[in-house]
């Protein structure tokens, strides 16, 4: 199979989008397929997971380069003559890779993957918000398939008259985001230098942004025994910083790889306050790292929480519900390790290669029926006089 990924994001960003498609590359090179990514420009890698990356002209907003329409991009489609076009996250340069599909007869596949609604919801942006959802549905009209991250997603899309839906997850990495990782001694030495008195570890990881709301852990102060660590970078940092002045927290800066798995397995609880997911990755990997997780009642969260189980669901309207499980837990360890287990248990069948593996069975669904359409077009389109 022939695909054409087409991505808002890619590296040397780090977020979701990127994470899904560098995972999504490394499957297809796994399973012997062929693929070409067409990212907007901002320093790329020229090959990933052996695959060529193109750049396409773009501009910087809010520190993300935003893709730009380009003629290139047609004649990058029909010079590769993809099977299928893959577009995350599709927003100016993603629709037109779908439309440009349209045109030359590839079917498109989209991936929903960023609450821009949401956004200017936040921002008490009514007329914005309704713009934003006509903004959506008429990107995601042109695919063939859209894909989902969780039942909040579904909800949304279906009742901004979003076509032809199905679910898809996310995938994580079992092996680098473990239990065992506590017994590092790196992560001991870690611990030491956040909690120095053996005070529990509410830990975040994620971007330090506006969306991500972590104003909300102002909540925790005063809370005896806890100390607060944030892992990552963004444009909100000097306010965040401003605004949990007085409260114990470690900054440890934007972290990947080994770092971010040791990082993971140095806290006892992890704690997630942005109500905008649309799936939430990093909840995932704090359960993997046998972690009990702290999330808003609202979005991608709702999914992945089995509240009282494997954590806490709170109600994003009321910052001290997220307070209020924050004490349950640094107040009891036995419940915090029986969290942790039952996280662990619930992503087991999650990784990225059967959650891949999914996403290539959609391909196959959507050439199908592609397929099938032409056929019948053909038929209509023969005269009677030939049968």
């Amino acid at each position: 199979m022939r695909v054409l990924v087409v991505s808002e994001s890619f590296l040397p960003t780090t977020n979701g989008v990127t994470t899904s498609v560098r995972k999504v590359l490394e499957h297809l090179a796994l399973r012997g397929h062929e693929a070409l990514v067409v990212v907007p420009a901002a320093g790329a890698p020229s090959r990933y997971a052996g695959f060529p990356v193109r750049e396409v002209p773009a501009i910087a907003y809010r520190q993300f380069p935003v893709g730009l329409p380009s003629p290139q991009l047609q004649g990058i489609i029909a010079e590769f003559r993809p099977d299928v076009i893959h577009a995350a996250s599709p927003f100016l340069l993603g629709a037109q890779a779908i439309a440009a599909g349209t045109r030359l007869g590839i079917p498109a596949v989209a991936i929903f993957q960023t609450d821009v609604a949401g956004y200017a919801k936040r921002n008490r942006l009514g007329a914005a918000t309704r713009f934003a959802w006509r903004v959506v549905r008429w990107i995601h009209d042109g695919a063939e398939l859209t894909l989902v991250p969780s039942s909040a997603s579904m909800h949304d899309l279906e009742s901004a008259g979003v076509p032809r839906l199905a679910r898809w997850g996310r995938g994580v990495d079992l092996e680098t985001y473990h239990p065992r990782n506590r017994l590092d001694p790196l992560v001991t030495l870690l611990r030491d230098r956040i909690a120095p008195e053996g005070e529990t570890i509410v830990g975040y990881v994620g971007r330090v942004a506006p969306e991500k709301q972590l104003e909300r852990f102002e909540s925790l102060r005063g809370l005896r025994g806890v100390r607060l660590a944030i892992v990552g970078d963004g444009p909100s940092l000097p306010l965040v910083q401003k605004q949990l002045r007085g409260i114990p927290t470690t900054y440890l800066g934007a972290l990947s790889g080994r770092d971010l798995a040791l990082a993971y397995a140095s806290f006892d609880v992890f704690a997630h306050t942005g109500a905008e997911e649309t799936f939430g990755q990093t909840i995932q990997e704090a359960h993997a790292s046998g972690l009990p997780v702290i999330a808003p009642h609202a979005g991608g969260p709702i999914d992945l929480i089995d509240h009282g189980t494997n954590g806490y669901l709170f109600d994003p309207r009321f910052d001290a519900h997220l307070r209020g499980h924050v004490r349950s837990l640094v107040e009891d360890e036995a419940l915090r390790l029986r969290m942790g287990e039952a996280g662990r248990r619930a992503v087991l069948g999650r990784t990225w290669e059967q959650v891949c593996d999914e996403l290539v069975g959609h391909y196959e669904a959507v050439l199908e029926n592609s397929a099938l359409e032409k056929a019948v077009r053909g038929r209509m389109a023969t005269p009677l006089s030939t049968i």
